[in-house]
């Protein structure tokens, strides 16, 4: 919507609230429903085309509305991220659906969603272990754990090593920035002939530096032959998975024991929300649940519902998926679809202006909304050249090192951006380029 619907809609939201707040005591204290009452009452699936915004507003008091705050939260986050994981054309085993043994939660970000993969594994590995050996502590078995990811990963997967206590290696990546089987097996066999206790592999499909790729399809099948967990972030690109032409880039999630992406990152949904699939649940629930009296309720051991303070952290939880909802239906799959192309285009856009510039190169593979360029020349160079980019507060660029080499970042991420910036964002990093090296020469 536009900013002139944008400011009519919000007053009627104003409306909604207010009237909702003075005719509260009309409403019931506690909701009639019976678990899995909302299913039924919406689409299996997210639409193709855009919804109206008053059908929206229309379903939230038919549909949310009588299952108040609890189950509705619930039930309808369990159906967003079936809708989503249908969306990313996920494995049937991930999908929740009426009986199934996976699921998707929300969680606050990425680096959440990493640390419950690997605490849920240590715990795992941890209970087959002690089952085959009852002799064996869990300290004892602790201090042999290791997990493993890219060199590139993101650092909130060795931070979440830090915090679940045990060793995590990284794997060098190849000439393209990915973990190759190669790699993987050769620093698993070393760590085995030492006594160690291979468990948890993260593997990364986007990454921050560069929106490199780790090979999946080779990487997965010795995870699973090793029976280690395997972890996958997709923080970043997971939301391109939408559009055909970028789902093979997840091709080899089958392998996978989780998936994560963050809806808030690319996919239009505001912060926080990031989406994560298990295969099996009960290897989640397992490492957390606990049930004092005051957390009980009647429904708790029917096997009828989804109890998200066992897929989490934290006990408390806010409506995220509701956000999920409205862009779902305000923008349809096309909409969504189109969004992310735009994005793709325009970054290829602005390498295509790179390029023609013979002073730049481009260091990593263009993929998706990500260029990595910088001035040919010394990494000081490069540092001079971003100094004088970001000082200037026309547009902001995050840097990064590939190798050796100091990398400037130019993402597409705004959702008002059009080709308009782009070129004149690179009219002006050109001429910021011109007064750098006419300053170096004189």
């Amino acid at each position: 919507m536009n900013s002139g619907e944008f400011r009519r809609r919000g007053k009627e939201m104003v409306d909604f609230v207010a009237d909702y707040l003075e005719g509260i005591e009309g409403r019931q204290v506690y909701p009639d429903v019976e678990p899995g009452y909302l299913r039924p009452l919406i689409p299996a699936s997210a639409p193709e085309e855009p919804d109206t915004f008053e059908d929206i507003l229309n379903d939230v008091e038919k549909i949310i509305m009588p299952g108040a705050a609890s189950p509705a939260c619930t039930e309808l986050e369990t159906v967003m991220m079936d809708w989503l994981g249908k969306m990313l054309k996920l494995p049937e085993a991930f999908l929740a659906g009426q009986v199934g043994e996976g699921g998707g939660v929300i969680q606050g970000s990425a680096s959440e969603a990493t640390l419950m993969a690997l605490l849920a594994a240590r715990t795992k590995v941890v209970r087959r272990l002690q089952a085959a050996s009852p002799g064996l502590t869990q300290g004892a078995i602790m201090e042999k754990l290791v997990a493993y990811s890219s060199d590139q990963a993101h650092s909130s997967v060795e931070r979440a090593g830090l915090i679940g206590g045990v060793k995590l290696k990284a794997i060098p990546s190849d000439g393209k920035f990915a973990m190759r089987a190669s790699a993987l097996q050769e620093v698993l066999e070393r760590d085995k002939a030492e006594g160690l206790i291979p468990f948890f592999v993260v593997a990364t499909l986007g990454t921050t530096s560069c929106c490199s790729f780790d090979n999946l399809l080779e990487v997965g099948p010795i995870c699973n032959k090793e029976d280690m967990w395997l972890h996958i972030d997709a923080a970043y690109a997971g939301s391109s998975f939408i559009c055909p032409e970028f789902r093979h880039l997840l091709n080899g999630v089958e392998f996978a024991d989780s998936f994560n992406f963050n809806p808030h990152k690319w996919l239009l949904v505001n912060f926080d929300c990031s989406a994560m699939w298990v295969k099996k649940r009960t290897d989640l629930i397992g490492a957390f649940k606990l049930d004092p009296v005051y957390l009980k309720h009647s429904h708790m051991d029917s096997g009828l519902i989804t109890d998200y303070r066992h897929w989490q952290l934290p006990l408390g939880r806010r409506f995220r998926s509701l956000k999920m909802w409205f862009v779902f239906r305000m923008y349809g799959v096309k909409g969504l679809q189109a969004y992310i192309r735009k994005h793709v285009r325009l970054a290829h856009e602005f390498e295509r202006l790179v390029r023609q510039d013979p002073r730049f190169e481009i260091c990593a593979e263009v993929t998706l909304g990500l260029v990595c360029f910088r001035l040919k020349g010394s990494n000081k160079l490069n540092e001079d050249l971003l100094e004088r980019i970001n000082s200037a507060k026309k547009i902001h660029l995050v840097p990064c090192h590939l190798r050796d080499k100091f990398v400037l970042r130019f993402a597409i991420c705004s959702r008002t951006v059009e080709l308009t910036h782009v070129q004149w964002s690179w009219e002006h990093i050109s001429q910021l380029t011109t007064d750098l090296l006419r300053a170096e020469r004189d």
